[in-house]
């Protein structure tokens, strides 16, 4: 019954297809968006040792995931911006999305309902204070309006959205529909982000862009409980905090060859389990959730490169949390470090497609891992038992125009130690993504 909301955003998204800007250099009052992704997706069988409630199933039938968003932005005065953004989404993941805590489909939320479900994915409103007179032009975008504005600018921005929107971004791994599916590959695996299931949260988001620096901090709710669909904020007992500072352009020679850097520090506030405290519950299996007190955190920090060189792009990624308390929003990844390669189409005369391979390398706090080897599960992994090593992953896509904005992705994964379980996998996973967007 839920397929209606789908075909609707179909119905008002691809008649915009055959549509031209005629006046590209004119200032617009609103952008109107539409994508729709669909990616199907299958492991090779496995093998392992034993297998637990939270385990990868060592054998299943293929499994598949589909999106449509439409982006609307509005600027219906000087400085001010509104953004709607109404999605669908449905499918199911590999068992169920458990068993690897770099889950290989970035598009799969932990709902487990393969019918499309309507929901607003984003809603919030921005202001901006200018800081100069410098200006730039930009080109009508994703939630973004065509218009000459301020180059340097203070913004207030506060309403429903990914916390991904603004920090932590790279054009080279962060987007599951158009570049790495790998959910430690979208962004940094050791930033439990403050997110409901379907990766959103609300709260406000404070920027100053002054020339080629960045600072951003946000302050948001967080779930109710681990990885759930509802949210809520209670000050010092249930909050997410960020800050973040950028440079654009850094060691640049001309307008392709440039470095980004961005470096966070987070800390989340929630009604957390301790790990130490669910291992002396006197239980034969500790439960976490029997140690949940709220006011308990987890902080830590990220740091990323990107380095584009023209044709050739490379990124270089790495997080930190400390891993005492329950995981609470993202994923199981409390250490994280990966990097990887871009390459632009144009080499081979193929201006619209590119080449990418990345590889990334999670683990676990001492903690954590003892908790899951003493058959604890966390809401994403845990096998019953533990043989610890780390989860090494290396995806590879090949992104293909076919035509207009319709593009075809094959996608090969190898995951080494899924769910840091030395006792399972390897395993070798495919899909292919066919993504429109207009």
């Amino acid at each position: 019954m839920q397929y209606w909301f789908t075909w609707i955003l179909c119905a008002i998204g691809f008649p915009l297809w055959a549509q031209t800007d005629t006046a590209a250099n004119r200032d617009k009052h609103y952008s109107l968006h539409f994508q729709s992704t669909f990616i199907p997706q299958y492991h090779f069988d496995f093998p392992a040792a034993y297998t637990g409630a939270n385990s990868l199933l060592t054998s299943e039938v293929v499994r598949a995931s589909v999106s449509a968003t439409i982006y609307l932005a509005y600027k219906p005065t000087h400085n001010l911006y509104l953004v709607f953004n109404p999605e669908a989404a449905g499918g199911k993941g590999l068992s169920k999305t458990l068993g690897i805590a770099g889950f290989p489909n970035g598009e799969v939320y932990r709902v487990g309902d393969p019918v499309p479900h309507p929901f607003i994915g984003r809603l919030y409103a921005e202001y901006r204070f200018p800081l100069s007179s410098r200006k730039e032009r930009l080109t009508d975008g994703l939630n973004q309006v065509a218009e000459t504005a301020q180059a340097d600018y203070l913004s207030l921005l506060a309403g429903k959205f990914a916390l991904t929107d603004f920090f932590d971004n790279s054009t080279i791994s962060h987007d599951a529909r158009t570049l790495f599916m790998n959910w430690s590959l979208m962004g940094s695996g050791g930033w439990d982000y403050p997110a409901n299931t379907r990766g959103y949260t609300m709260g406000a988001v404070v920027q100053a862009l002054y020339h080629d620096w960045a600072f951003r901090t946000a302050l948001t709710t967080v779930p109710i409980e681990a990885n759930g669909p509802e949210l809520q904020f209670r000050f010092n007992k249930a909050m997410g905090m960020v800050w973040e500072l950028e440079k654009t352009h850094l060691f640049q020679q001309n307008e392709e060859r440039f470095t980004t850097l961005h470096a966070g520090i987070f800390m989340n506030q929630a009604n957390m389990g301790n790990y130490r405290l669910a291992l002396n519950g006197g239980t034969a299996v500790p439960d976490i959730t029997a140690s949940r007190s709220y006011g308990r955190t987890k902080w830590g920090y990220y740091f990323s490169t990107d380095n584009h060189f023209g044709w050739f792009n490379h990124f270089f990624r790495l997080s930190w949390n400390d891993g005492k308390n329950e995981t609470w929003a993202f994923t199981e990844i409390d250490r994280s470090i990966a990097t990887g390669i871009q390459l632009k189409g144009s080499r081979w005369k193929r201006n619209q497609d590119h080449f990418a391979l990345a590889f990334v390398s999670n683990g676990l706090s001492q903690d954590h891992r003892n908790y899951l080897a003493k058959g604890g599960y966390g809401f994403l992994v845990g096998d019953g038992q533990l043989h610890y090593g780390r989860e090494d992953i290396l995806e590879a896509y090949y992104s293909m125009h076919l035509s207009r904005q319709v593009y075809l992705s094959p996608d090969y994964q190898f995951v080494s130690h899924p769910g840091y379980n030395r006792d399972r996998g390897p395993v070798h996973i495919v899909a292919f993504r066919l993504h429109a967007f207009l």
